[in-house]
């Protein structure tokens, strides 16, 4: 039941209850929060949870999973600079989500929703280099490591609106001019 959608109505509500208390619980707490402290907040009781996701990995894989394929929608609503900007100014909010992404030692195994946020952020940098806005020479590789780079320094640096904004403008200045 992990991977698959829960067949009845009520399921699936309460597993996106679930869900949503658990992104809060753990953006809030990080991930060594509670799975008890994620059943109180969803109003369902602990068998419940781990019916839907039978270890807390399972539960941090969904989330991770369900984040990811929110940016892999948002991203054909935006240019690449426009997917960055929102992006780094989700990661703060999102600070589990982002620490898991970045390998806090949760063995939270989501190769496919990963590749698809790659996609289409590849699709982001090819219609950017179509439009002339970015330079050709600019690979993949290199857009998600700045864009994961963006997103610890969110996290960790200490920043502010302005601060963001100037660090940004740097990043974006170099893909267009390397």
């Amino acid at each position: 039941m992990v991977d698959g959608p829960p067949r009845r109505a009520d399921a699936q509500r309460n597993r996106a209850r679930i869900l949503d208390a658990a992104e809060a619980v753990f953006a809030e707490f990080g991930t060594r929060a509670s799975t008890e402290e994620v059943a109180r907040r969803a109003g369902v009781a602990i068998g419940t949870v781990f019916r839907h996701f039978p270890t807390k990995d399972d539960l941090l894989a969904a989330i991770m999973k369900r984040l990811l394929a929110k940016l892999v929608e948002e991203a054909t609503e935006r240019d690449l600079f426009a997917f960055f900007r929102h992006v780094v100014a989700q990661a703060a909010a999102k600070k589990a989500a982002v620490d898991l992404l970045a390998g806090s030692g949760v063995d939270v195994r989501i190769p496919d929703a990963v590749e698809h946020l790659r996609d289409a952020v590849g699709r982001l940098l090819a219609q950017a280099q179509d439009d002339g806005v970015i330079t050709a020479s600019v690979r993949l590789p290199e857009v998600m490591a700045l864009l994961a780079s963006l997103c610890q320094g969110a996290l960790h640096g200490g920043w502010d609106d302005h601060l963001q904004a100037r660090t940004l403008a740097v990043v974006f200045a170099g893909l267009k001019g390397c």
